[in-house]
């Protein structure tokens, strides 16, 4: 008698145990940059957020083969933000100055661009295959993507909160 009642109260718990794991598992809660393989949603690889919330992309330009840093920071409701533009050449593609309500500077032989404001839900990049040599940058440190991304892969950039099965499905850039 007393093991079918402690039969039907593990057969009534095993429900419940099973829901709280999955909730542990699927429910989003560390908001992080996160990598997704094109449009898909899919997770390639993630920077976890703590203090420090700005990141950099930084770039070898394919024309004039300098330098370009991207800065961005997320938005309270997940949105990206950039920030500033620094680059070291005029050439094609890079702007020749700033936009209403920014400010253009010249420092040390570089070209900042400052005072953006650009909020976009998501931007989209391909990942070079020759000279771009694409980094993100995270608390000063340079993260080649090469590392974790293959070169000429199309990538989604966010701003998301991640669980754990998604951190699990990804790289974690910081522990590379």
């Amino acid at each position: 008698m007393k093991k079918r009642t402690r039969l039907k109260r593990a057969l009534l718990l095993l429900p419940l145990l099973i829901a709280a794991i999955a909730i542990i598992i699927f429910i989003p809660y560390k908001k992080a940059l996160v990598i997704q393989y094109q449009n898909t949603g899919k997770v390639l690889a993630y920077i976890p957020f703590t203090e420090e919330e700005i990141f950099k992309i930084k770039y070898t330009h394919s024309i004039h083969l300098s330098d370009v840093v991207e800065s961005y920071k997320p938005t309270k409701d997940l949105k990206i933000r950039q920030y500033e533009l620094m680059y070291e050449d005029f050439a094609i593609g890079m702007p020749d100055n700033a936009s209403a309500g920014e400010v253009f500077e010249q420092k040390d032989g570089k070209y900042y661009i400052r005072n953006m404001n650009r909020i976009f839900p998501h931007f989209d990049m391909r990942t070079g295959k020759v000279r771009a040599n694409h980094r993100i940058v995270y608390n000063g440190t340079e993260y080649p993507m090469a590392g974790f991304i293959e070169p000429g892969t199309w990538v989604r950039f966010t701003i998301d909160k991640i669980n754990i099965y998604q951190q699990l499905e990804g790289v974690n850039i910081l522990e590379q």
